[in-house]
């Protein structure tokens, strides 16, 4: 039996870190797709926005979804915006378990506006426009994020209870 976790959501919903915990736990690899697509083409998401545009970057996307389907036992954490585009949601749907961490516009807020990592799509925005941009992109997304195996609700979040969730506990 192989098994794929998939890790869906908005920026700043926590999939990197929850899918490095949850694949330690299980003994599976963790990918994060994103960093991936840097070290594959040796630049970051910022620079591949600004050089090659979002088109290419879904095309690359998808390429390392093409790609884990070779992957038997991986925890996989998507670029917010993966499930939304093409037939990526069906693929990830159709070879493994995907779960959706689900966050209040208000803790993603609050989240990306402490991070400290580059993010193309929010850079510059103020706390009132990132808060706005987050409730239009949520309502654009939620359609295609709610279509995942299982719903968690990142408030009180823990990777335990999602091990529960997907009965993956001992």
């Amino acid at each position: 039996m192989n098994m794929k976790i998939f890790l869906v959501g908005f920026m700043g919903s926590g999939k990197t870190t929850a899918g490095r915990q949850l694949a330690e736990l299980l003994g599976f690899d963790f990918v994060d797709t994103d960093r991936f697509i840097e070290m594959q083409q040796g630049i970051t998401v910022t620079e591949i926005f600004a050089q090659r545009g979002e088109t290419a970057f879904r095309d690359m996307e998808r390429n390392v979804l093409l790609d884990l389907q070779k992957h038997e036992y991986v925890v996989v954490s998507t670029g917010g915006g993966m499930p939304c585009h093409g037939d990526n949601m069906d693929m990830m749907l159709a070879s493994g378990k995907v779960v959706y961490l689900k966050t209040s516009p208000q803790a993603l807020s609050r989240r990306l506006l402490r991070s400290h990592t580059e993010r193309p799509l929010v850079k510059g925005k103020t706390g009132e426009e990132l808060q706005q941009y987050i409730v239009e992109k949520l309502a654009e997304r939620e359609p295609f994020y709610s279509r995942a195996h299982v719903t968690v609700q990142t408030e009180n979040f823990s990777v335990e209870k999602l091990l529960q969730t997907l009965n993956l506990t001992g």
